[in-house]
C-alpha cells in the first residue's frame, strides 16, 4: 500500500479554501491577505506563490481555481 503525499500548496489552498467558505476572506481579495495568516513563514508562501506565477495583487478565487499543483 502506497500513500500519496499532498503537495503543500494543497494544503495552503485547502486552508485558504476553508477561510472563503467562513466568509473571512472574499474571493476578490487580493492574495496579500493571506500573509496575516501565515505571520513568519509568510515570506516561505510568498515564495511558493511567486514560483507558480502569482501576484500578490491576484484575487483568492485564481489561488482556488488552480486543479493541479505540480513542480516543472
Amino acid at each position: 500500500m502506497t500513500q500519496k503525499v499532498i503537495h503543500p500548496m494543497v494544503k495552503m489552498q485547502r486552508q485558504v479554501r476553508s477561510l472563503v467558505n467562513s466568509n473571512i476572506l472574499k474571493p476578490t481579495d487580493s492574495i496579500w491577505k493571506i500573509a496575516f495568516l501565515y505571520g513568519d513563514e509568510w515570506a516561505h508562501w510568498k515564495q511558493e506563490l511567486q514560483d507558480f506565477e502569482f501576484s500578490m495583487q491576484d484575487p483568492v478565487s485564481e489561488l482556488l481555481a488552480v486543479e493541479n499543483w505540480e513542480d516543472d
